[in-house]
């Protein structure tokens, strides 16, 4: 899930208030309505729009159980990406060959980014979720856990079903309140949905073309560069200073390829700017991430997602698949999580006690390797937690 800059700046503009969530969810209710009246939505449209509205016991549990996201990258990888998938996304895009030359012309956004999101949102259209979207929103700015996100959100709902375009009784995504084929939030569709087909109308659910065009045009509202890459393989040397690979971390290629960095198939984009990921570790496969990669987290704000979204677009584009060599053997749920406790009590900002090894738990985990003297490539071990 992602904090847009709409979103963050509907916060900001709305005060304290937007902050508000718990309590009688009829009460709740009762006050998106009274504010939407007071943002100048007509007393109708609110009473029509809320009229249905029910808290989403299942919208909860779906948010609650993402285990999926404690996976190291090469299982979380293959469970996601199949031959047949790929081959699948070849034969989009040739079927759409025409909308991603449009779309490459306009945006500078290869095919194989949008296919590889459109292929782990919603199987190439195939599934696009059953959760009433309307349902969803409200139930998650109720839930106290992300309330910034999910109110801005509702608003831009009420928006779309004043414009004709969302139904409340009958619109339908995930269970976090995506729509259509490359699953987009209300507020993402208000600023860049795009009719691609020429009906006049956005048609996110039944239209490719709509659907591959606006997200492009959300890619380009994120800050994506045109015509440059995203996502590279490497080969790296057992000499490497392992403290100088995570994503905060950049140095140009021209640098990594005199540290002894090479690209497993084609050439390095020596003129960017790149990060070293390591997502197992040293000994596991390795990647450059380009300034584009970046913008992956706008989408998702999973690491293991977006690693995983941004590689299945290089194999779609003709990469190789990617080596996964003999990294270390990682920590099981249980096991980091006790390792995010300890890091915790030493000061450490990992962020929730989740057992996923998301960004604030990798740089713990280097910052401790480095105490110790251990290669610091922040890839929890078993040998890590007993020193610690």
């Amino acid at each position: 899930m992602r904090l847009t800059t709409a979103a963050l700046v509907a916060l900001l503009t709305t005060g304290t208030a937007a902050l508000a969530c718990g309590g009688s969810f009829s009460g709740f209710v009762d006050g998106l309505r009274s504010e939407a009246e007071a943002r100048g939505h007509s007393k109708d449209s609110t009473r029509r729009f809320f009229a249905g509205i029910r808290q989403s016991q299942s919208v909860l549990r779906a948010d609650r159980a993402q285990g999926v996201f404690q996976k190291p990258f090469t299982d979380f990888a293959r469970n996601l990406i199949s031959e047949a998938r790929r081959k699948k996304g070849e034969a989009k895009g040739r079927e759409f060959d025409a909308v991603f030359d449009r779309i490459e012309q306009r945006y500078g956004i290869n095919r194989g980014v949008l296919l590889a999101f459109w292929a782990f949102e919603t199987d190439y259209g195939g599934f696009q979720g059953d959760f009433n979207t309307a349902n969803a929103l409200v139930t998650l700015a109720h839930d106290c856990r992300r309330p910034e996100l999910f109110r801005p959100q509702v608003f831009a709902a009420l928006e779309l079903f004043e414009q004709g375009a969302f139904d409340p009784a009958t619109t339908t995504g995930a269970w976090a309140g995506e729509i259509g084929m490359v699953q987009m939030l209300p507020r993402d569709i208000l600023e860049h949905g795009t009719d691609a087909d020429g009906d006049g109308r956005v048609s996110l659910k039944t239209s490719a073309p709509d659907a591959l065009m606006s997200g492009a045009a959300m890619l380009n509202g994120f800050g994506w560069r045109a015509d440059e890459p995203w996502l590279q393989e490497v080969t790296v040397p057992d000499t490497m200073d392992w403290s100088l690979s995570g994503i905060t971390t950049t140095r140009s290629a021209a640098d990594w390829q005199k540290m002894g960095v090479s690209a497993r198939s084609g050439e390095m984009a020596t003129g960017l700017q790149a990060s070293l990921i390591l997502p197992q570790g040293r000994k596991g496969p390795a990647f450059l991430a380009y300034p584009n990669f970046s913008v992956y987290f706008d989408w998702n704000q999973s690491f293991t997602y977006v690693l995983t979204a941004a590689y299945f677009a290089t194999r779609i584009e003709g990469a190789p698949a990617f080596d996964p060599r003999s990294p270390e053997k990682g920590l099981s749920g249980d096991a980091m999580k006790e390792l995010q406790r300890r890091l915790r009590d030493r000061g450490h900002d990992v962020g929730k006690i989740d057992g996923i090894l998301g960004a604030g738990t990798r740089a713990a985990v280097r910052a401790e390797q480095g105490r110790l003297g251990l290669p610091a490539d922040a890839w929890p071990t078993q040998a890590l937690l007993s020193r610690l």
